[in-house]
């Protein structure tokens, strides 16, 4: 590489850096050099790996095999082999797909749950939806919906378009408004509303949020029907992302966002919001 490369490549290489960090404009200068300069490549590859691999918790949901397991404070063979044999029989072998649907648009202006009930496109959304998840085909194993008015009626209708038979509850940690966003809402809430409802929502995530166990032998595909608080909250928690940011994103009605957690508890965000299905005038948020 020419002299005037070189500096060049170390003008940009200083200016994307920041206390130790490097920055994203770091990642641009990697691949402008990437066939010219290897070695730095090869540095700077491992160092974005790290930060990454550091900031990523692989047991969030507390079922890590090392943490379902009592560990051995011998080195006798035969407790390690029995340690090795517990080790693996609380390996997870499955997928579980989550798909999280947002009730259709319904009555705002209704006083009680009972009277905010979808509307004609409300129910017009959750029709589409359900034709959508029909057309995945997917052998869904089971469907949870909120106790609120308009969650159930989506379900009701998205259950028709569904094989018959599977298995159906009913949750009330499904409600409920989280966290305080940042930033703030216009739409002001007393703070005990949200001190009351994060402790139930933390209690939602991991109850319905988690690796497959290990008597789970094949992968497993959810329906949870609810609001848009609670997908937020999720999709947010389980990509270890603050929940405070949830109000950045934006939710449309009886959308399909869809979660995976692999059997490593990796987690990937297949879609998110997804509604394209749907005629353009059929779409709100």
């Amino acid at each position: 590489m020419s002299k005037y490369l070189n500096k060049r490549f170390l003008r940009d290489l200083a200016l994307s850096t920041s206390v130790g960090v490097v920055s994203g404009f770091g990642i641009y200068i990697f691949q402008k050099y990437n066939k010219t300069n290897a070695p730095v490549n090869n540095a700077l590859e491992k160092s974005y790996n790290k930060i990454f691999e550091d900031n990523w918790d692989s047991n969030w949901d507390k079922r890590q095999l090392k943490s379902l397991v009592k560990p051995v404070h011998s080195k006798k063979r035969e407790l390690q082999d029995k340690y090795d044999k517990q080790i693996k029989s609380q390996k997870s072998y499955a997928t579980r797909h989550i798909f999280l649907i947002r009730h259709g648009q319904y009555n705002l202006s209704g006083k009680t749950d009972g009277d905010r009930k979808l509307t004609e496109l409300g129910r017009k959304q959750a029709l589409f939806t359900g034709e959508r998840l029909s057309i995945l085909n997917y052998p869904w194993t089971k469907i949870t919906q909120s106790t609120m008015t308009r969650a159930k009626e989506t379900c009701s209708i998205i259950q028709k378009q569904l094989p018959e038979n599977i298995p159906l509850t009913t949750s009330d940690l499904l409600t409920g408004s989280p966290i305080q966003p940042d930033p703030l809402s216009k739409h002001w809430i007393p703070e005990l509303i949200f001190n009351t409802d994060r402790s139930r929502k933390e209690v939602a995530f991991r109850r319905f949020i988690y690796r497959a166990p290990p008597e789970q032998k094949k992968d497993s595909y959810e329906l949870i029907v609810c609001h848009a608080n609670v997908i937020k909250y999720f999709v947010m928690k389980s990509l270890q992302l603050t929940p405070e940011a949830r109000l950045r994103l934006r939710l449309d009605h009886a959308s399909i966002t869809w979660l995976s957690i692999a059997p490593n508890g990796r987690v990937t965000l297949r879609c998110y919001s997804n509604s394209g299905y749907m005629p353009p005038d059929a779409i709100t948020h």
